[in-house]
């Protein structure tokens, strides 16, 4: 009998051998738009994107400049999600209105806002300088991105908090 998740098999195939990306070169960018352009897919791909380059080994040429160009459109995109979040009008108002019992977890959310802004800042201005080790850059962007995974976990554990349904009704 069995105790545990039922393991369903897997749809997606790995790519044959003759698909893969040659070992040593960087992996071709999945939006080849201009450093301006906007992105689709939001904060999560350009987080995701910055992990990609994170990974890669710091002895490639230009990983510097590749963390660079992933780095600043997670900055971007950030400063978006706190002028939506914290605006005149933005989604935590919508929560304290909807339910004040998530004034703490609001507080939190917005202290958290402002220390990734710094996190981004001090990776930004620690990997513009030629001088900085790789390992120490590529060890913050770690710290960054562990930060930026654990925002979005608290964020989305408030919003079901504020509104999940009670199904079973009043007697």
């Amino acid at each position: 009998m069995a105790t545990g998740p039922v393991q369903q098999p897997s749809l997606v195939t790995r790519p044959s051998a003759a698909h893969r990306h040659p070992p040593g070169l960087p992996a071709p960018d999945p939006y080849p738009l201009g450093p301006d352009e906007p992105r689709p897919g939001g904060l999560a791909c350009d987080v995701h994107a910055l992990a990609r380059a994170v990974a890669v080994a710091p002895t490639e040429p230009r990983w510097r400049e590749d963390l660079l160009l992933r780095l600043r459109p997670v900055g971007h995109r950030f400063a978006e999600h706190v002028q939506v979040t914290e605006g005149p009008s933005g989604l935590y108002r919508e929560l304290l209105t909807h339910s004040p019992r998530l004034h703490h977890g609001v507080r939190l959310l917005t202290r958290e806002h402002a220390a990734i802004v710094a996190t981004l800042q001090a990776v930004q201005r620690l990997a513009e300088h030629s001088d900085a080790s790789l390992d120490e850059v590529r060890h913050r962007t770690g710290c960054l991105l562990r930060a930026l995974a654990r925002h979005r976990r608290r964020g989305a554990d408030l919003l079901w908090q504020a509104y999940q349904t009670d199904l079973g009704g009043e007697t």
